[in-house]
C-alpha cells in the first residue's frame, strides 16, 4: 500500500507480501510503485521495512507484524538514535526435519503421531548494522550464515523475531538467485533493476559498465540457462554492485571465480564501503573479511558467540577450527631429538605488526642433544592452505648449533612482505636433511595495513630519474 507519511505507520500484513516490502526505499529516489523521496509525497518518504513473528502472531491468521522508518530527503533518519540500515531483534529461524508436506494424507498423519523432529537454523540473534558500516559473517558450515541473508534478503521469514530494514536493498545470496533461466543476461540486469525500483533509464545508463565487470560480454544475449556457476556469480555481482543499492549481502561471491575477478569484487566492495555502503559480507576467506569489513561477527549453531573488531572476531574463530598448542608443562618426548614449543611475533617499534615495516618472530625449542646446523623454518599460509612466505635461517646464512635443554632464538624480518591479512602459521626445525620436529598451526599472524601493497606481496623500491641526453645551457632573454 502506499501512504503519503511513513513515519509511525503500524500495522498487518501477509508473509506473501514480505518479498515485495523488502525492495523498497532509497536514498533520495522516487520510483513508480513505492515512491521514497520528499519531493514525491511532499513529506519525509518510504524507506523500509520492519517485520516480525512470534508465537502470538499465529492467533490472527499468521500474519506478521509491519512498521515504517521515517528517511528524510537527504537519505537519513530523522531520529538521530535510529542511525541503522538493519537490525535484528531476537531473531529465530527453525526448520522441519525430514520429509513433510501439505498434503491430507501427511496432514492426518502429524494429528496421529509424534510431531516431526525440527533444528533450529538461528536462535535469538540480534544485532544493528549501521549507516555505511561493513560486517563480515564468519562461522562454520551449517553455522546460519546463508540463513540470515535469506531472511534479510525476503527469501524465507524469521520463525520468531524482528527484521528491521532501512534503504534499497539488493542481494548475492545464492548461484543464479533472483535470475530467470529463460531470459537472457542483458534482460536479466533490466529484471533485477526493477526489483530494486529502478527506472529502465537509469538501468541503461550503467549498462555498459556492468557487462565490462561481469566479463560475460560475448554472452550477455545468452539465456542464463547455459551459463556456468562462474558467470552466474560474476554477473550477478556486477549487477547488485553497479545498481546503486543503499544495503548490499554478499555471500561467497569470492568461492567461485578467478584470481582476477575475486581482485575485481574486493576492488569493487572496497569502492562501495568508501562511499558509505552498507555492506554484510559472508565468506570464508579471512583474509578478505579482515580486509574489508569494519566489524565481525562470529555464528556458531545458529547463535552469536563474538561482535567486535574483525581482528578479534577472526582469531576466535581461527582458535575454534585449528585450536592452539600449547607446549607449556608438556613432558618432553623422548624419541625426538629437538622439539617446537612456541612462536610469537612482535613489531619493533612497538606498533602492530604492519607490511612493509620490521618484524620479529620470537621462537622456543628443546633439544634432548646438541643438534649442529639446525633449520628453523616459519611457513604463512592463508586460511585456503595456500603457502604465501617462508622464512629460514638457511637462506640468511645462518648456522645455529642447538645446545641440550630449552632456548630460544629471535628472528628479525627488517621489511615484512605480505600484504594485510591473516595467516596460519607452521613452525619446523631440520638439521641435515631431516626434519626433527613439525608444528602445524601453532599460531596465526595478524598483519596490518601499512605500506601500500596492491598486488599479492611488498617489495622495498627506490626511483630515480636517469637521462643520456647531454646537458644543454638555456639562455634566458633580458
Amino acid at each position: 500500500m502506499d501512504v503519503r507519511r511513513a513515519c509511525g505507520l503500524f500495522g498487518t500484513v501477509s508473509t506473501s507480501s514480505i518479498s515485495k516490502i523488502v525492495f523498497t526505499g532509497s536514498r533520495g529516489r522516487t520510483y513508480r510503485k513505492l515512491p521514497a523521496c520528499s519531493s514525491f509525497w511532499g513529506s519525509p518518504g518510504y524507506c523500509g521495512a520492519r517485520v516480525g513473528f512470534s508465537n502470538d502472531d499465529r492467533r490472527i491468521g499468521n500474519r506478521l507484524r509491519l512498521f515504517q522508518v521515517d528517511r528524510g530527503s537527504n537519505g537519513r533518519s530523522h531520529l538521530r538514535a535510529q542511525m541503522f540500515d538493519l537490525r535484528l531483534n531476537g531473531v529465530c529461524k527453525k526448520y522441519k526435519v525430514g520429509a513433510h508436506g501439505n498434503s491430507p494424507k501427511r496432514w492426518y498423519r502429524s494429528l496421529v503421531s509424534e510431531a516431526p523432529p525440527v533444528m533450529w537454523a538461528l536462535q535469538n540473534v540480534s544485532f544493528d548494522v549501521r549507516e555505511g558500516e561493513t560486517l563480515g559473517i564468519v562461522g562454520h558450515n551449517g553455522a546460519g550464515k546463508t540463513t540470515i541473508l535469506k531472511l534479510l534478503s525476503g527469501i524465507t521469514t524469521p520463525t520468531r523475531g524482528e527484521i528491521q530494514i532501512r534503504g534499497r536493498l539488493a542481494a548475492l545470496v545464492e548461484v543464479g538467485s533472483g535470475f530467470h533461466p529463460e531470459l537472457t543476461g542483458r534482460e536479466n540486469i533490466y529484471l533485477h533493476g526493477a526489483m530494486l525500483g529502478m527506472r529502465r533509464s537509469e538501468i541503461a545508463r550503467k549498462m555498459d559498465s556492468i557487462v565490462e565487470f561481469s566479463g560475460v560480454d560475448r554472452y550477455i544475449d545468452v539465456p542464463v540457462k547455459r551459463y556456468s556457476s562462474g558467470m552466474y556469480v560474476r554477473l550477478g555481482f556486477a549487477i547488485v554492485a553497479h545498481l546503486d543499492p543503499d544495503i548490499l549481502l554478499l555471500d561467497e561471491v569470492l568461492a567461485v571465480g578467478d584470481v582476477a575477478f575475486q581482485a575485481k569484487c574486493l576492488e569493487r566492495i572496497t569502492e562501495l564501503r568508501k562511499s558509505c555502503r552498507t555492506i554484510i559480507f559472508v565468506s570464508h576467506d579471512l583474509a578478505a573479511v579482515y580486509r574489508v569489513c569494519s566489524r565481525a561477527i562470529l555464528l556458531e549453531r545458529g547463535h552469536v558467540l563474538l561482535d567486535g573488531p574483525p581482528r578479534e572476531v577472526i582469531d576466535e574463530y581461527q582458535r575454534m577450527t585449528f585450536g592452539t598448542q600449547d607446549s607449556s608443562g608438556k613432558k618432553f618426548d623422548p624419541e625426538k631429538e629437538a622439539e617446537c614449543l612456541n612462536v610469537s611475533f612482535s613489531s619493533s617499534d612497538m606498533g602492530g605488526i604492519r607490511t612493509g615495516y620490521p618484524m620479529v618472530a620470537h621462537l622456543s625449542y628443546r633439544a634432548a642433544e646438541i643438534i649442529p646446523d639446525a633449520i628453523f623454518r616459519i611457513s604463512l599460509y592463508w586460511p585456503s592452505g595456500y603457502l604465501c612466505a617462508q622464512f629460514t635461517n638457511e637462506s640468511s646464512g645462518s648456522a645455529l648449533t642447538l645446545q641440550p635443554g630449552e632456548g630460544s632464538i629471535d628472528f628479525h624480518c627488517p621489511i615484512l612482505p605480505v600484504v594485510p591479512g591473516f595467516y596460519r602459521v607452521d613452525l619446523s626445525i631440520e638439521t641435515n636433511g631431516r626434519e626433527l620436529d613439525l608444528k602445524q598451526r601453532c599460531a596465526t599472524l595478524c598483519v596490518e595495513t601499512g605500506k601500500a601493497a596492491p598486488g599479492d606481496f611488498y617489495i622495498e623500491n627506490a626511483w630515480s630519474i636517469r637521462s643520456n641526453l647531454p646537458s644543454i645551457p638555456i639562455s634566458i632573454a633580458r
